[in-house]
């Protein structure tokens, strides 16, 4: 099992508020992450890297989790971890008041995956039922769109589609969603923020399905095409992969 993290500044962007990674640990289980931070005199970019240092520093830590209970009840305490680490943060400094990230993380074995998210990053899975998004957008529009008040099409386009339900460091009580799926032997997940998802649609992300190449190439290419959709937000993803291929560039 390896993985693949990349992020990029973007176009329009002066900084990079996104982070993330993938990250093994001594028993070969994989953690992917990825969030997007928001917030305060540009205290986004502080928000995702303590949601992400703290997680790494944590799945260091962590023993091998041999099931789907005990990889649930880790994700679910290391998420509120972080979210008081954050939240009492901002607390503290006055210029990081208000700010949060969103959060999707995956805990990768050879046997299941366990995806956790807080906000609008997204987790896609490609497996023999197909491609398709298996987390739902913490979002106003998301929620418009659940209730019928508006289509898929109007939310593209909508005013407020950048406006989220709950965010990561916001508040003291706050929780994940939080499920485990099977993780069989060429599956693949994809963790990425909206900065990709606004400008690459899922028709063509499927392309995980089937890819056989170079992972490096894979990430980049998608990358190169949010920017030349315009690239005005920061793009983030990150890609597991547990088939024969024998890449190991971006895990840690």
């Amino acid at each position: 099992m390896n993985g693949y993290f990349l992020t990029d500044q973007g176009k329009v962007r002066n900084h990079n508020e996104d982070s993330g990674g993938v990250f093994k640990n001594d028993s070969g289980q994989i953690l992917a992450v990825v969030a997007d931070g928001m917030g305060g005199h540009r205290a986004g970019d502080v928000a995702s890297e303590l949601a992400t240092s703290h997680l790494h520093k944590r799945w260091q830590e962590a023993e091998e989790l041999k099931t789907p209970g005990q990889s649930e009840q880790w994700v679910r305490e290391s998420i509120e971890a972080v979210n008081h680490k954050i939240k009492t943060y901002a607390d503290e400094h006055d210029d990081c008041y208000g700010m949060g990230t969103t959060i999707v993380v995956a805990v990768c074995t050879s046997q299941f995956v366990t995806i956790a998210h807080i906000g609008d990053s997204r987790c896609y899975m490609a497996n023999s039922y197909g491609f398709k998004q298996v987390t739902e957008d913490h979002s106003l529009v998301n929620e418009l769109v659940r209730s019928g008040q508006i289509t898929e099409e109007q939310a593209e386009h909508h005013p407020r589609k950048n406006v989220l339900l709950k965010a990561l460091g916001t508040e003291y009580d706050i929780s994940a969603d939080i499920h485990t799926l099977g993780f069989e032997h060429e599956n693949r997940i994809l963790l990425c923020t909206d900065g990709l998802t606004n400008k690459v649609g899922d028709e063509e992300l499927s392309e995980l399905s089937e890819f056989a190449g170079d992972w490096a190439e894979f990430c980049q290419k998608f990358v190169e095409l949010a920017n030349e959709r315009g690239g005005e937000d920061n793009i983030t993803l990150a890609v597991v992969h547990y088939d024969s291929t024998d890449e190991k560039e971006g895990a840690d």
